[in-house]
């Protein structure tokens, strides 16, 4: 598997891992009523996870137009 691959399983891995977490965090903070700062770190950590994800793509993205285009200039 090449290394684009191998970056977008990972950025998969650790994005869903976090997400799930902040979830969890979330789901608990607004129903128990005593925990109401695991609310808004919850909503931090979904947010995190997400960031996490479009900045992974992006590199993924960057690094395979980079590879398409014609590297430096004819003299």
């Amino acid at each position: 598997m090449d290394s684009k691959g191998k970056m977008i399983k990972s950025v998969n891995f650790i994005g869903i891992t976090v997400l799930t977490l902040g979830i969890i965090l979330f789901l608990l903070g607004f129903f128990e009523n005593g925990y109401s700062l695991l609310t808004s770190i919850g909503i931090g950590t979904v947010i995190g996870a997400v960031f996490i994800f479009l900045i992974g793509m992006f590199f993924v993205a960057t690094e395979e137009m980079l590879e398409k285009t014609k590297k430096g200039a004819p003299l």
